[in-house]
């Protein structure tokens, strides 16, 4: 049984009613701008356009990265397996997805990767992903007890990392694994002979197809969070119960509680193209929500959308759970809905059928990094400690 705010709608609705708190003016950190809406709806047209001219968009997720120099790194792995029937080679993919996207957290602006294979040097979420994609590739996760016995020695040495390159949260990172591998050991569902095995959330979903055959996205998530929501180290409990990636903001009504489950979003996101590709029908992609990280929540920052009512706001550190960040993090929520609904009419019948997955990959996301990258060399317009675990 999950818990109410394990579920999308619930992430949908907080940041509803903290958008409707905007829409009044009573929020205290951040003032709505409504009009300059349209603004942040013509840089992701052009953007979605220039990155996708046939409209052909492909779902935001990690699949997106594993490409380098022209190559793409799954599809040469998935040739080399291609002696496994589908459902195994899901389970491996399934494996490869969870890993990389725990990983996946902000990196920090120094760090590098330089993949040895493609002469490739990547930063930030590409440079992660093909770094994690090689540990992977070595088997670094795939051992009996692999993650509880990770260390951060040895993720620092996969990832590259050192005193003349930096990676935020190194740490934080191993921790997730370690509490990950020690979550998945007491589920009797990820249980094989060999150990318990990521892959077996593969069975899990399946499992959960509804009576027409179907799996909706959102069953996707509730099924991670009932799995994941212990291992976060910086997630609430309440009544005994780990909440995961929840904040808390004194502007809402009850508890104040709001749910993001940013990275097992993103994990949703990216675990239906190997369910598809195994055969499973992943119906209902819209059940899903916006991601509230720092490009989509840059993009409402930077095109004037939301503007911080205390000017000292952007000079501060922050730590995650801060109420301005819930409340920015919210309010990217709500407007990531508003946002695709606008993108869809202007991109006319092409554009009418694309998910909201699709529009953060066409999209939202490159546009808030793109205008990072002109206004601040790439760095969020919030300063937020990092622990590699949230953003």
């Amino acid at each position: 049984m999950s818990h109410p705010l394990a579920t999308p709608e619930a992430v949908r609705r907080r940041a509803d009613e903290m958008l409707a708190l905007a829409e009044r003016d009573g929020l205290p950190h951040f003032r709505l701008v409504p009009e300059r809406l349209a603004d942040a709806v013509d840089l992701v047209v052009a953007e979605t356009r220039a990155n996708y001219p046939d409209l052909d968009v492909p779902l935001h997720s990690r699949w997106r990265h594993f490409s380098v120099q022209g190559r793409d790194l799954w599809a040469e792995l998935r040739g080399a397996w291609s002696h496994l029937g589908d459902a195994e080679l899901a389970r491996a993919r399934i494996e490869l997805a969870i890993v990389s996207v725990l990983l996946d957290a902000g990196a920090g602006p120094a760090w590098r990767y330089r993949d040895r294979a493609t002469g490739g040097e990547l930063a930030r979420s590409e440079g992660l992903a093909v770094a994690s994609f090689r540990m992977f590739e070595a088997g670094l996760f795939s051992a009996p007890g692999a993650l509880q016995g990770l260390t951060a020695e040895t993720l620092a040495a996969g990832f590259q990392a050192g005193p003349g390159n930096p990676l935020v949260g190194l740490e934080g990172r191993a921790a997730l694994l370690r509490a990950l591998g020690k979550r998945i050991a007491a589920l009797p569902a990820f249980e094989t002979a060999a150990g318990p095995r990521l892959g077996r959330l593969h069975d899990v979903l399946v499992g959960r197809r509804n009576r027409a055959g179907t799996l909706p996205a959102r069953e996707i998530l509730v099924a991670i969070l009932e799995v994941m929501n212990p291992v976060w180290p910086s997630g609430l409990w309440r009544d005994g119960v780990a909440l995961g990636d929840v904040g808390r903001h004194g502007a809402l009504s009850g508890d104040g509680l709001v749910p993001f489950h940013k990275l097992s979003q993103w994990l949703a996101y990216s675990l239906i193209e190997p369910l598809r590709e195994a055969g499973v029908d992943v119906v209902e992609l819209d059940g899903l929500t916006g991601l509230p990280e720092y490009r989509n929540g840059g993009l409402f920052l930077d095109t004037g959308v939301l503007v911080a009512r205390d000017s000292r706001l952007v000079e501060r550190r922050h730590r995650p759970g801060d109420e301005a960040i819930v409340e920015w993090r919210a309010l990217t929520v709500a407007l990531l809905d508003r946002l695709a609904i606008a993108v869809r009419a202007r991109l006319g019948e092409a554009g009418a059928g694309l998910s909201l997955g699709a529009i953060l990959q066409g999209g939202s996301w490159s546009a808030g990094r793109r205008l990072a990258d002109q206004l601040r060399d790439g760095r969020p317009p919030l300063d937020i400690e990092g622990d590699g675990t949230v953003f």
